[in-house]
């Protein structure tokens, strides 16, 4: 039993019209039967989008590279395989601090350039999964969706997307951890896939929030039928670049899939 997993990301048509780099990034990191993933979308107004979605990314897998460590100290006599999940309090505290962190990585890097930390400003999706439990949050739009052996598809969380057409809540926001959301599902989840908004649309259904079954299934398929999907990523790739799927979204576009098989 183990995970597999392939984060790729794209730029969208609008973008690559304009010359602008892809302002998206994904990334994850497997310890064991741990799996951590991050996703994060530059804020089309910031200067510097696609450093700080970078940045978000990565000082949240390096800060929570720990969470082997963290989940076999905790006082609950059954560490070893991970099967207790997080408390609310557990979880709220470990994710307020990876939102400290990316906050402060951020200061510092708009520091060393002389801007503003609003012009690294981005979203960010981070998920801890085992096979016997997931904790997730989200600040600003996207979305998780996971789905367990003959259950259907599920939506974590609402995508958050402000008070005005095009706006969003940021990490480099002040009131960042109040507009968090977070999730505990203490049951197994076979299937995560993460995903920055510019794929809302063509996966989710707005009226009731929920996910297109027929959108997550042949990702589901392609990740039990191939054996190592971060080599072998070219369907992935196809898909991101396709024209039909073009025609409906011209934003950077991100998959950040799991399975536990």
């Amino acid at each position: 039993m183990r995970w597999k997993a392939v984060a790729r990301f794209t730029s969208g048509t609008s973008h690559q019209h304009q010359g602008i780099a892809c302002q998206d990034y994904a990334s994850y990191k497997i310890f064991g039967d741990v799996i951590v993933g991050a996703v994060s979308d530059g804020a089309g107004s910031a200067k510097y989008a696609e450093v700080g979605s970078k940045l978000a990314v990565e000082r949240s897998l390096k800060f929570l590279s720990r969470i082997s460590t963290y989940l076999q100290a905790r006082k609950k006599g059954c560490w070893q395989k991970y099967s207790s999940a997080l408390s609310d309090e557990e979880a709220k505290k470990l994710f307020c601090k990876t939102v400290k962190k990316v906050q402060e990585e951020l200061s510092k890097e708009a520091v060393s350039r002389g801007c503003f930390a609003k012009d690294l400003a981005c979203t960010l999706l981070v998920f801890i999964a085992t096979p016997n439990w997931i904790a997730a949050m989200q600040i600003g739009d996207g979305f998780i969706v996971i789905r367990s052996e003959n259950s259907e598809y599920e939506l974590l969380f609402q995508p958050d997307k402000g008070e005005f057409a095009n706006e969003t809540a940021f990490i480099t926001s002040a009131s960042a951890v109040d507009t968090m959301q977070m999730q505990i599902v203490p049951e197994k989840r076979e299937f995560i896939c993460a995903s920055t908004d510019g794929l809302e649309k063509v996966a989710i259904r707005f009226s009731d929030w929920q996910p297109f079954g027929l959108f997550f299934q042949p990702f589901e398929e392609y990740l039990q039928e191939t054996d190592n999907p971060e080599s072998d990523h070219q369907y992935i790739d196809d898909f991101l670049n396709s024209e039909r799927l073009n025609q409906r979204t011209d934003d950077d576009k991100t998959l950040l899939l799991c399975l536990w098989e």
